[in-house]
């Protein structure tokens, strides 16, 4: 019994020093996060698929897609040309993966020069990949419109 005792408590602290020693992972979510924005901003489609994990997959209310570079370069030529991205929350899921969401806002102007902007919530599931965090699945949904 006393066996069994000291087994799941080695068992555990091994557990909580490799999640300690893989850092925080709010922190590794919000260097992928400014990567995106700082992407986005360049508006640099390619580099922003690079960020998803292989077979990755941006879903919003259009439904789910792989193409990330080509749809973004549709967001960039719709106007938008900055975003902002904040990490509210993360979450480690074992060693190699983690979950978070947070808040994203889209500005820029339209064909016509009018300002544009949306913003909402994402969630993402991160994968490790080639020994980067990567995304895996990013949901993106949009704030509704104020009543009126």
């Amino acid at each position: 019994m006393l066996r069994t005792f000291f087994s799941c408590f080695f068992v555990a602290a091994l557990s909580l020093s490799t999640m300690a020693a893989d850092g925080d992972p709010k922190q590794k979510v919000e260097a992928v996060a400014a990567e995106y924005a700082a992407s986005f901003n360049k508006q640099d489609g390619a580099r922003i698929a690079a960020l998803f994990a292989s077979g990755g997959i941006h879903v919003n209310p259009a439904g789910p897609r792989s193409d990330i570079a080509e749809f973004y370069q549709g967001a960039f030529k719709a106007g938008f040309d900055r975003e902002e991205i904040t990490v509210g929350q993360a979450w480690p899921l074992g060693s190699d993966m983690a979950l978070a969401i947070g808040n994203y806002r889209l500005t820029g102007k339209n064909q016509s020069g009018a300002p544009i902007e949306t913003g909402g919530i994402w969630t993402a599931t991160y994968v490790t990949e080639g020994g980067k965090l990567k995304i895996r699945l990013l949901s993106a949904m949009p704030k509704p419109p104020p009543p009126k």
